[in-house]
């Protein structure tokens, strides 16, 4: 028996990282360049591989040990194996590759006391399969190869990177490591599933709590819609990262201007109200910032452009929250608009709306002016990339520069969420800048 002891190599600037994998065990035979463990910075991951065959004899390490260059990882059993001298003051691991070329410093050290019993040299080592290849398999409990920004991406979707849940996913990248792709497949594959039987995504199944112990109960089912709304929020809130951009418009005078219009939107029969505005508002800033009129390709590489403006609106029903879609809204003034708003909305409560008044919408209001509240976070309406959550329109003291006083305006909370995937915040600022615009000034809305 030869027993070597093997170092953590010079690994560059880094010092005390931690080890998120340990790749063999005692009693593994090891090839050159077999990677040893797995040590994660706050920037980066990089494996550590042996310098030459060797059959394990003995772990100095754990998964969550910090190390540093010179810390003893493990005992190596050359005996029988071809060992070549490491090449001194080799540079740190590639990093970007993923691909380690420190070699580890080699230590002579006496047998033990109980030395592990040594391999004949006429039975050749066992196959060992790829470490890296072997834990991205779907095995819960094994540890996961991934990078540091995938293991933050599977942590702000509620999936815990560092146990179970993360191993679940099969890796596709090099050497079976898992990449961000294969946590938005699996995302959407445990979505898909019946309620109940999605798993992994790094919350505790819920108490089964028996209230009645507390006082007297009632138990009502949810309705259809409530379900199918439920999954579908949940789905859009877990997939896309939200923002949502929060301003105020002064719609003084758009008010004024709507007021004057109501004797006339009476005589065609038609409630005139100030989502009609909102609607031809909006499309003017999507066609002013086309990437808020998109969708995100099913493959994540590309970004669907729409050269039409169908326009949703949540409509609140005794069942639950539907979305009725306006299409072609560039194409109808308000009054057109205000029509077909009051009669989606009517269908809706009367539960008569088609599916295809609910589907292929751009982009989705949500108006709770009429309730009350100054501010709120909507969800996006997926596929659809942004939503714009509307307050109640309240008065407030404004400074006017002209006339060097404060005035009272009307002023319009406007949420905007958006996926953050697509739309960068200072895109949000501007196109909620946009419509401050476009409401402040009847003119241009009218144009």
């Amino acid at each position: 028996m030869s027993l070597k002891e093997i170092l953590v190599p010079d690994i560059g600037s880094f010092k005390d990282v931690e080890i998120i994998e340990i790749l063999v065990k005692p009693g593994d035979s090891l090839k050159a360049d077999d990677s040893i463990m797995t040590v994660e910075s706050d920037k980066a991951a990089m494996d550590i591989p042996a310098p030459f065959a060797g059959t394990v004899a003995e772990l100095k390490i754990k998964v969550g040990d910090k190390v540093s260059a010179g810390t003893p990882m493990l005992l190596l059993d050359t005996a029988g194996a071809s060992v070549g001298n490491p090449v001194a003051g080799s540079s740190a691991p590639v990093v970007k590759s993923f691909t380690p070329a420190a070699t580890p410093v080699v230590a002579n050290v006496p047998p033990p006391s109980h030395p592990a019993p040594e391999v004949p040299a006429h039975i050749p080592p066992k196959h060992r399969p790829d470490p890296v290849a072997a834990h991205a398999e779907f095995a819960g409990g094994k540890p996961a190869h991934a990078s540091p920004s995938v293991r933050r991406f599977a942590r702000e979707l509620g999936i815990h990177p560092g146990g179970a849940d993360l191993s679940l996913i099969k890796g596709s990248g090099p050497r079976g490591r898992i990449l961000k792709e294969d946590v938005q497949g699996w995302i959407k594959a445990e979505l898909a599933k019946p309620t109940g039987e999605a798993i992994g995504l790094g919350f505790p199944p819920a108490p089964v709590i028996d209230f009645a112990q507390f006082g007297e109960i009632d138990t009502q089912p949810l309705s259809r819609i409530k379900k199918l709304s439920g999954a579908n929020l949940h789905r859009n809130w877990v997939t896309a990262p939200h923002v949502t951009q929060f301003d105020e418009a002064d719609i003084t005078d758009l008010e004024d201007f709507r007021k004057s219009m109501l004797d006339e939107a009476s005589k065609r029969g038609v409630k005139l109200t100030l989502l009609a505005f909102l609607m031809k508002a909006v499309v003017n800033a999507l066609r002013t910032y086309p990437q808020f009129n998109a969708s995100l390709a099913a493959d994540g590489e590309n970004l669907v452009l729409k050269n039409y403006f169908h326009v949703g609106f949540a409509c609140d029903t005794p069942d639950g929250l539907v979305v009725p879609v306006i299409r072609d809204v560039n194409k109808k003034d308000v009054m057109d608009i205000a029509r077909e708003l009051a009669e989606l909305s009517e269908l809706a409560r009367e539960r008569k709306l088609k599916m295809d008044a609910m589907t292929g919408g751009c982009f989705t209001l949500s108006s709770l002016g009429g309730i009350g509240g100054t501010a709120f976070t909507p969800i996006i309406n997926c596929p659809e990339v942004a939503i714009l959550g509307l307050s109640r329109a309240d008065w407030k003291p404004v400074w006017n520069k002209a006339s060097k006083a404060f005035e009272p305006r009307l002023m319009l909370p406007l949420s905007l969420s958006y996926d953050h995937r697509v739309i960068d915040g200072a895109d949000g600022a501007r196109f909620t800048s946009h419509l401050r615009l476009m409401l402040s000034d009847v003119r241009r809305l009218l144009l």
